[in-house]
């Protein structure tokens, strides 16, 4: 089965850094894209970042750009997010999430398709404090 784990969650004060890791088994990484996601009550879902398994094209939301980067080793494999400048409205669990990006030949979804995302690992929690 795929599978997915977080770790790397903590809590840190406003300005610092955090780097999240999901460690996945069972699949390649050149096949699916994998992204990180973040859920506070009472809110949505949110994508926060992707990246694509077939041309490591990544997608930040506009409110992590600059301040958060994904990335992954595929020897290991795993996906990273670093988190720089973390704010306190950063609060969330953090899950990481894959689907399989292959649309058809030579044509693969892009990373930011978010409802397609089938495969979730556990949360991490992030705590930033002001």
């Amino acid at each position: 089965d795929v599978q997915l784990q977080a770790s790397g969650g903590g809590l840190v004060q406003a300005g610092g850094s955090l780097r999240l890791s999901c460690a996945v088994s069972e699949f390649s990484l050149d096949d699916y894209a994998i992204a990180w996601f973040r859920r506070t009550p009472g809110k949505e879902r949110e994508g926060v970042a992707c990246i694509s398994g077939n041309d490591d094209s990544t997608y930040h939301t506009d409110s992590v750009k600059g301040r958060f980067t994904i990335s992954r080793d595929n020897a290991r494999p795993t996906v990273y997010l670093q988190m720089h400048s973390l704010k306190p409205e950063d609060t969330a669990a953090y899950y990481c999430a894959g689907f399989r990006s292959l649309a058809g030949r030579n044509r693969y979804h892009y990373c930011n398709e978010f409802h397609r995302y089938n495969y979730w690992g556990q949360g991490t929690q992030v705590t930033v404090s002001s």
